[in-house]
């Protein structure tokens, strides 16, 4: 008879063997998927014997995990910013140094009436929907290139209840004409910012599985910040700002993007790491 405490402690094992990190909090996460609970429910379960049809299907999402096939694309989702969102390969994975971006918008434009944002890049949403639901009076228009992604991100607006206030649209921002939309009072960004020569030496969860659109340029990691500081000074308003989630040596290169696209009063947001993850602009 195979416990719950057996099962995590043995699949513990196996998965520190199998060169993976937090191999305890990844056995328990994937079991607490299988058994439809908290992961904090198995604490006061671990003498439940686990039936056969559970041991096999904990025994593949296990050999999966093995081959670094990241654990929120085996559970099917993640948390950002205290909601659910739904995860597949299609759409690169929220990462907890973007809920910065959102605060930092939600703490300066909390006390506005109406504003309407312009979000370039939505893959799975989160950015969208999170500031949806912590800016009542916000109306929000997401662009991407992938059509899976926006399918993906309109899922995530339905189960967040957040649809009314979000218009989704294919759009490459890179290539495509412009948007008719010209009165944003912001622009919202995670742009891809991996160069080809970085993307090769990222780890196997990333460049194996996540996608590369969503990771790199293809080119010198400022293809997106340039294209979007080029073209923000028509989508927003006098006085309307650009928020970028940046890279940890893309700061003075950004920032002199921003400075030749007539944008002025920069601020450099640190994350918990005192890195350099957010920044400002506001045009002029």
């Amino acid at each position: 008879m195979l416990t719950v405490l057996d099962s995590i402690n043995l699949s513990t094992e196996y998965l520190k063997n199998k060169g993976i990190d937090s191999p305890r909090i990844n056995a328990e996460l994937l079991l607490a998927h299988i058994l439809k609970c908290k992961r904090l429910q198995l604490y006061l379960s671990y003498d439940r014997p686990l039936k056969e049809d559970e041991i096999i299907l904990y025994r593949e999402l296990l050999k999966r995990r093995c081959k670094f096939e990241p654990l929120q694309y085996i559970t099917g989702s993640t948390e950002f910013y205290g909601l659910e969102f739904k995860v597949t390969p299609a759409v690169l994975i929220p990462r907890p140094e973007t809920e910065l971006l959102v605060e930092t918008i939600v703490s300066n434009y909390r006390e506005k009436e109406i504003i309407k944002i312009l979000d370039i890049g939505t893959g799975s949403g989160n950015i969208s929907i999170a500031l949806a639901k912590l800016l009542p009076e916000a109306s929000i228009v997401a662009i991407d290139i992938s059509e899976e992604a926006l399918t993906i991100a309109r899922e995530n607006a339905k189960h967040n209840f957040a649809t009314d206030r979000i218009q989704f649209l294919c759009h490459d921002i890179l290539s495509d004409a412009l948007l008719k939309d010209n009165d944003f009072d912001i622009i919202v960004s995670n742009p891809p910012y991996v160069t080809l020569e970085d993307f090769q030496m990222l780890d196997n969860e990333l460049k194996d599985h996540e996608p590369t659109i969503a990771l790199t340029d293809q080119a010198d990691g400022f293809s997106f910040y340039r294209v979007i500081t080029s073209k923000a000074g028509f989508y927003l308003k006098n006085e309307g700002e650009i928020y970028f989630e940046i890279g940890h040596c893309h700061t003075q290169q950004v920032k002199e993007l921003l400075v030749s696209n007539n944008f002025g009063n920069i601020q450099i947001i640190k994350d918990f790491q005192n890195i350099d993850r957010v920044i400002i602009g506001e045009k002029l």
